[in-house]
Parts: C-alpha cells; structure tokens; sequence
C-alpha cells in the first residue's frame, strides 16, 4: 500500500486591528466629523457671538490678482538675502506669480493674522481667545506656548480649553493630570473629554469606569466613542457591542463599519457582512476591501462579473498597503491564466512580507524548472515567518535527489507544527525502516488534522496485522474526504461480504478522487447487473482519471457495441500507459481491420509484458508463416505466463510442434 504525502493548501487569515486614534480633539458642535479629530478651536460657548473685527469671518478677502498687486511678487521672495524678490525660473524680468503659491501665502498670512488677533485678546484676559489660541498652538504641536493659553482657558471654566489641556498634558506624559482636565471637561458635558478619558481608563484597567465615560460619549453622539465602547464590549464578550459598532459605523467610522462586518461574517450572516464590508471599503478600509474581495470570489465561481468585482477590490486593497490582498489578486489572476500578472502581485507581496505569496513565488518557479529562484522564493517566505516555506524546501530537496537535506527542512517544518512537513518526515523515517521513528510524526500530524498522516498511520497499523486500529485511522481520514481511506474500508467491506457497505464505501472513494475506488464501484455495479447505466459512468469516470483497466473496459463495452473507433481509442491510451490486456485487445481490433503489422508490434509488447494470450496468439501466426523455431519459443513463453488454459493449449501445441520437428 502506498503512503500519502502531499503540501496542504495554504490560509489567508485575516486579522483585525483598530485604525490609530488621535489624542486631539476637535471644537464640540454639528460640524464634528469622525475620523482622527483635530484639536479644539472654541469651548462650550457656541451661543455667544463673535464681536465685529474679531475671527476670520471678519477678515478682508481679496482677489489673487489684487493680492499680487499689493504685496509685489511672493514665490521667490526668500531667494535673496537683502528680502528683494528673486529672478524668475523663466528668465523673465519682473514680478513672477505663482497660484498654488499664493494661495499657500495668503493661508499663511490669515492663519498668522487670526493667531495674532486671539493672543492679543489672549493677553488681554479674554478666556475664550486664549482657549482658541491653545488649540491652534496644540495643533501645530507647539505644547509650550500652548500650555499656558489652555490653563488661564480651562481655569475659566471652558470645558473645550480644558479637553484640550488633557490632550496636551498626555502628550507630554503627564497622565494622572490629563486625566483630571478630562474628567473636568467631561462632567462639563464634552463628548471629546468623555471619550480620551474613558480609553485611559481602559488602558489603566479600570474598565467599568472606562465602559461608564465611553458610553458618554457614544451617547453624546461622539462616533469614536461608540466605536471604543464598541471594542471594549467585544473584549469582554458582551453581545452589545455589534450594536455600538453599528452606531459609530452609521457615523462614517470605517473601522467600526469593518468591525461590525467581521461580527456578522462570524454570525454566518454574510449577506449583513458584505454590505458593511462594501461601507468600509468604500471609505478605503483595505482590510475592508480584501474581506469583501473573499466574500465575492467566494461566491463567484463561474461568475465573471463577480470574479472581476472581487479583483477591484483586491487591487484597492493591495494599492492601500494590504500585501494579504496583492496575494489574492495573483491567485486570482492565476486561476483566470494570467500567470505574468499573477507573478507580479505575488511580488509586490512577497516583497512587502507576505510568506503565502512568496510560496506561490517559489511554487511557480518550482513548475517552471528554476529551482535557484524557487529556493529563494521559499526561503523568503520562510524569513517572514510562514513554515510553509522550510516545508517546500524540503520537497524541493526531495525532487532534486537532496534526500539528507529534505529531510532537515521537513524536521524544521514539523517542530514549528506544521501537519504535513510531520506527515513528510514520518515517510522520509519509515522508507529507510526506522518505524518507531515514523509513528510519532505519523500521529503528530494526525491529530494536528492532516488526514495524509490519519491515512499513514492506518497503513502502519494494516501492516503490522492491527486492523481495528488500521480501519480507525482509515474512518477518520475516509470522514475528511480521503478517497483512498475510504477505498481501504471499501474491500474490508466486501471481502466481508457486506455488499451495501462495500458499495457505500466506494461511492466514497469515488467522491473523494480515488481512480481504483472508482473502477471498483463500477465493477460492482456492473456484476449487480441491475446498473448498467450507472456502471458505465463511474467506467468512465476511473478512464478519464488515467485508470487503465477502466480504459480496457470501455474499449471493450465499445466494442460490444460496434463503436470500433471509440473502443479502439481507448485500447491505445490503455496500451500507451502500459496496460498489456489493452494492447492485447488492440491488436485483435487491428487484426480484425486487416491491420496486421501494426497488430503485431501489439501482440507483441503485451507478450513481452507477460500477457500469456499474445504470446500464444504469436506462437500461432509463426506457425502460419512456416516458422517453427519462433513458435516453439512463443509457445514456452505463453505456457510459462498463463493463466491456466492458455498454459494447457500452449502445452498441446508445443507436444504437436516437437512431434512434427522429430517426424
């Protein structure tokens, strides 16, 4: 019996991590937006309104031209030390302009002028300039001329200054005071402050009280607040936290959106999943993009439009940094018969530390006879981290003779867990007669889920006489789909005489790619007699799988039937792969067709494969052609091959030949 090993087929797995948060806040209002928020520029005073020549509404907009006009010429100012403006890149005399730059001069000057006016008013006492001017100050990370703005602001009561104030505080590494500008902001009514303070909490371990300040905010309409209290519920299994998902998703929180989409694809709602997975790819999520690829190739099989759609959103995701989803779109492309593009994605991933598609990498070259380059591919994916790599080094090794070497990448593999390099070594162990070697490896990858190694191990049992165990081993495979352990429990069955079990076994077999599994399954139809039908299909079925005594059979069916032609193809492609009954019956058929040299050169190479008929069947033709030396030796090989009547009726010729030779 032969032992099974074979590289098991690859998982993408999909991870889910949370998208980075920014510590700054924005002003608390309508306009919030989720997303990283920037700092806040106002407090809780939304219902006051500015005084006249106060902010930038009561700036003076000019036209670029009038601009231009009035300042001289911008862009180049700094290309000469005196401040005089610069030549222009042209060549040109005069004043060059410039509208990118200009626009970018007149943003400066607005933002300087407004930064102006709040520390003017800052520094006359006005709390709510000081609380703006911190803001923009924390924007622009300048934390020590910001801090005394948002302490004079926050001093004043101004929740906005004082979430602000926290945020500054954090960055500087000032925790505990952080957290107690938040929680003054937050019982102040800010959403902002209310969240920041609920993720220290967290991260602290406080997390009822965490759970307490997120709700908060989630109820304060924050969507990162929802989406934290969201994460926090599903740490702790609580079944609220889809609902939470859902809210901040509702908000345009992509990673939530992706969230919530993970959660029901776990529910096996994937109808729920692809429509929030769409939500999240739309706003560029690439985990997003390359789950929703999955759910639609998936699903796509036969489909062009679907298969297409999933590569968009492959290649989206592999454009925003996904390598998992550059790795997708090869096998993709691969599966389409773009192999160049395919190698191209694999790249790009193999490159960015992707393990599977280096595989691939090295699997393609592998096919192609490169193995210099396949090595390479293999053990790149090995640097980042996937064994798959040390394992196909070791069929490599094996392919190319390095039997030593083989076996070193497979002992790797299978310490690092992987079931298949295990079953490997346990073959590797057992061909060279080290069986208590094998056993373990055998039943390491086993019980590690390898239904190859389930296989071995039963094939080790049957052959030290263990059947009970054998046939157990076989179940367990036979169950995963293993069409030769179901082909094993498929003769017990039989030999057993329990028929329908037998025959239960075999369409097993059959379903699971066993070629022999299936000829029997047809044979005992075929003997049933009552499936004549059913029995010509899984004929065909064993012969398109290369099944060579399935071929024999329908050549011979065809033949009862006066399809000459098609039994004849049959015949040969039995006969090329070295079937000796088909060649035999081939030469019959050509006989039969006058075809007699060619008929011949069949007779005779299934002769010389042992098939007794041919070689009694030659004996006679050299007799016909009066050539009696060359029919005793026909006859001596026919009455040595068999069977049994062939023997006799080669027996009876050989006694007339050596009568007519001695008269």
């Amino acid at each position: 019996m032969k032992l099974i090993g074979k590289n098991g087929s690859g998982t993408r797995p999909v991870t889910s991590e949370p998208d980075t948060e920014s510590w700054a806040e924005s002003a608390e209002g309508p306009e919030d937006r989720p997303g990283a928020l920037p700092a806040q520029r106002s407090s809780g005073l939304a219902d006051r309104r500015p005084q006249p020549g106060y902010g930038p509404d009561s700036l003076v907009h000019v036209s670029a031209q009038q601009f231009a006009a009035g300042i001289g010429p911008y862009a180049d100012r700094q290309g000469a030390p005196d401040g005089t403006a610069g030549t222009d890149r042209d060549g040109a005399d005069g004043p060059s302009f410039d509208g990118d730059s200009f626009e970018t001069a007149l943003a400066a000057r607005e933002q300087a002028a407004l930064e102006g006016r709040h520390r003017q008013a800052a520094d006359d006492g006005d709390p709510e300039a000081a609380s703006r001017l911190g803001a923009l100050l924390l924007r622009r990370s300048d934390l020590e001329d910001a801090e005394p703005y948002l302490r004079s602001a926050a001093a004043a009561g101004l929740r906005a200054a004082a979430n602000n104030l926290g945020v500054l505080l954090h960055q500087q590494g000032h925790r505990a005071e952080a957290a107690q500008w938040w929680r003054q902001a937050a019982v102040a009514g800010s959403a902002p402050a209310a969240h920041a303070l609920g993720l220290q909490l967290r991260d602290q371990g406080e997390e009822e009280a965490a759970e307490y300040w997120l709700h908060f905010a989630a109820d304060h309409g924050h969507p990162l607040g929802a989406y934290a209290l969201g994460d926090l519920m599903e740490h702790r299994r609580d079944v609220r936290a889809e609902r939470w998902f859902k809210v901040s998703a509702d908000a345009g929180h992509r990673e939530a959106a992706y969230r919530l989409a993970r959660m029901r694809e776990a529910a096996g709602d994937k109808d729920t999943a692809e429509t929030w997975y769409r939500t999240a790819a739309a706003r560029s999520h690439a985990r997003a993009s390359l789950r929703l690829g999955v759910l639609l190739e998936e699903r796509g099989q036969g489909d062009p439009a679907l298969l297409d759609e999933a590569a968009r959103w492959y290649r989206q995701s592999a454009q925003n940094g996904e390598p998992r989803a550059a790795c997708a779109l090869g096998f993709l492309l691969r599966d389409s018969g773009d192999l160049a593009s395919a190698a191209e994605w694999w790249q790009e991933a193999a490159e960015a530390g992707d393990g599977n598609a280096a595989n691939a990498l090295g699997a393609l070259h592998a096919g192609r006879g490169e193995a210099a380059t396949a090595e390479h591919w293999y053990r790149t994916a090995l640097d980042a981290g996937d064994q798959n790599g040390a394992f196909n080094l070791g069929l490599l090794c094996a392919g190319a003779g390095r039997d030593q070497q083989a076996e070193q990448w497979y002992r790797r593999a299978a310490y690092a867990g992987h079931r298949e390099a295990c079953n490997a070594l346990a073959v590797v162990l057992l061909q060279r007669g080290d069986e208590s070697g094998a056993e373990p490896w055998f039943s390491k990858a086993a019980e590690a889920g390898s239904v190859d190694g389930a296989f071995n191990l039963g094939v080790l049992h049957a052959g030290r006489g263990e059947q009970q165990q054998a046939h157990e081993w076989y179940a367990r495979a036979a169950a995963e789909g293993h069409g030769e352990a179901a082909l094993q429990l498929a003769v017990a069955q039989e030999q057993r005489g329990n028929l329908p079990g037998a025959l239960e076994r075999y369409r097993q077999a059959a379903g699971g790619g066993s070629a022999e599994g299936t000829f029997r399954l047809a044979s005992l139809l075929d003997r049933r007699g009552d499936a004549d039908a059913e029995a010509e299909h899984w004929y065909a079925v064993a012969a398109d799988a290369g099944h060579r005594r399935a071929q024999v059979r329908m050549g011979v069916r065809a033949a009862e039937r006066g399809a000459l032609e098609i039994a004849e193809s049959w015949y040969r492609r039995a006969a090329e792969a070295g079937s000796r009954s088909a060649a035999f019956n081939l030469g019959l058929l050509l006989a039969r067709q006058d075809s007699e040299a060619e008929a011949m050169l069949w007779y005779t190479r299934a002769a010389d494969a042992g098939h007794g008929r041919a070689a009694l069947r030659l004996a006679l033709l050299a007799l016909r052609r009066g050539e009696p030396v060359q029919a005793e030796n026909w006859c001596r090989r026919a009455a040595d091959y068999g069977p049994a009547e062939v023997a006799e009726r080669a027996g009876r010729l050989l006694g007339a030949l050596h009568a007519e030779l001695s008269a």
